[in-house]
């Protein structure tokens, strides 16, 4: 078998509070990696506390690529985040570093490594977004976000056709491209990289659903109302943008708007968050060529080091469970 001898890259994925970008650093002061944010959130300016993106410091000292590169008014696709983090793997590889991608986003992952078709296949964690969203907010109104979003998709089909908005809806999320213009996607090219992709999956979920409570009441203390204040007080953003449907941001509009009280403030942002790590679990358990480190099995970062130690090294095995 020809030895595979394509550049090295590391994926760090796990679900929201699971201690991505912690690991990622400690990972960075002892090999040669420089990291690359897969955030959908952090892209954006002035959204910081609610998005729990690393501070000035951290920043400073461990710098992550793909952070503060967008206006929050402005979209943000798949299609872009794999245009952006191709150039930005690019250069680290020709200094003969290794790009390490530390995120969330599943969707981004999928995108870069894959590349994006015409017509995606369906995406159960996106469609359970958007039905969550609907069961609250209610299929016209949904169709009302379709019909900016992709006007003439919104022309065909009813405001309460829940099935074809949703996909629709879906298909935006998944290509950054309106289904009606039916824009050809990537080109199946192989993936310049190997990859090595290391998988935070908690064995149990009681102390993330902790983690995520208290990173939110720091979130509250810190003073994420007075940001989304902020960013209301423009005059140019509104709910159904992507930035704005980031979790916690939309619970928090909504509480400013009066819909809610503080302590139902609260508790609806503390259930998105954890809803949305109940998603990022069921996608990375898709990724079945991952290795999988439990974010609360004490010794993560030597597990971690073990893993990337071998793979740079050129003997690791993937897929297997650390």
């Amino acid at each position: 078998m020809p030895i595979d001898q394509r550049p090295l890259a590391v994926f760090l994925m796990g679900p929201t509070a699971s201690g991505k970008t912690a690991l990622a650093c400690t990972l960075s002061e002892h090999f040669p990696v420089e990291l690359i944010s897969v955030d959908s959130a952090l892209v954006y300016r002035g959204m910081d506390i609610g998005t729990a993106k690393p501070d000035a410091a951290t920043l400073a000292r461990y710098p992550h690529r793909l952070i503060d590169i967008r206006d929050p008014a402005e979209p943000y696709s798949a299609a872009d985040f794999r245009s952006d983090a191709i150039a930005a793997m690019q250069p680290i590889t020709a200094r003969g570093r290794v790009p390490l991608l530390v995120g969330g986003t599943g969707l981004y992952f999928r995108a870069l490594q894959q590349g994006l078709s015409q017509l995606p296949e369906a995406s159960a964690a996106i469609r359970e977004g958007l039905g969550a969203e609907a069961a609250t907010l209610g299929w016209p109104a949904m169709h009302e976000r379709l019909g900016r979003l992709d006007p003439a998709a919104a022309r065909r089909i009813g405001p309460n056709d829940a099935q074809r908005i949703q996909r629709a809806l879906e298909v935006i999320e998944l290509t950054g491209r309106p289904l009606s213009e039916q824009q050809r996607g990537g080109s199946g090219e192989r993936f310049p990289w190997r990859v090595l992709k290391l998988a935070l999956l908690p064995a149990d979920r009681v102390p993330l659903h902790a983690r995520i409570a208290q990173r939110f009441d720091a979130m509250l203390q810190a003073g994420f109302l007075d940001e989304v204040r902020t960013l209301r007080a423009r005059g140019d953003l509104h709910p159904d943008l992507p930035a704005m449907r980031a979790v916690g941001y939309r619970q928090a509009w909504e509480h400013l708007d009066g819909q809610t009280d503080a302590a139902e403030f609260r508790d609806r942002g503390i259930f998105a968050t954890r809803q949305l790590a109940k998603r990022q679990i069921t996608w990375l358990r898709s990724e079945l060529d991952a290795r999988v480190l439990d974010p609360d099995r004490p010794g993560l970062a030597g597990h971690a080091s073990r893993a990337l130690q071998l793979f740079l090294d050129g003997t690791g095995p993937s897929g297997a469970a650390l």
